[in-house]
């Protein structure tokens, strides 16, 4: 639960907040749990809520699809050619902004839908496939420009 909301917001205070405050609103909401899912699951989704909505107090920046205009192209970087190790893959996406680590992280590590990751994020599902992909280009552009790949 720690790695998930570190993942997401990006600061061991913060994720340590979160996790305290997810914990204790389980503890509160326990009688309300009705094992449609594992307690696991349960918990998860907690401390998702609650990652997300520490993002937003500090000002998560999504935009709508409306008002950024057409999409680059998503086959303009060459994923094939770059080679990472994990450490390197995730000091990389730290470096991501906030609305760009936390749709990433949802969708890749957490496995949330782009359907899931909206609802969480109370945007449109274009904006959520947008940052998908502008979040994608950015780490990939990171990766290159911080020369960690091989040839």
């Amino acid at each position: 639960m720690f790695n998930t909301a570190l993942r997401i917001v990006n600061k061991v205070p913060d994720a340590e907040d979160v996790l305290q405050d997810s914990f204790i609103d389980a503890y509160t909401q326990l009688g309300s749990f009705e094992n449609r899912s594992t307690f696991g699951a349960w918990l998860k989704q907690i401390v998702v809520f609650k990652s997300i909505a520490l993002l937003k107090r500090r000002r998560m920046d999504l935009l709508d699809l409306e008002t950024i205009g057409e999409l680059p192209d998503e086959d303009e970087l060459d994923e094939t050619e770059i080679w990472y190790t994990v450490d390197t893959i995730k000091q990389t996406v730290q470096q991501l902004p906030d609305g760009y680590r936390a749709v990433l992280t949802l969708y890749l590590f957490e496995g949330y839908d782009q359907e899931e990751i909206a609802g969480i994020l109370g945007v449109a599902k274009s904006t959520v496939r947008t940052q998908y992909i502008r979040a994608k280009q950015k780490l990939l552009q990171l990766l290159k420009k911080g020369k960690v790949y091989e040839q």
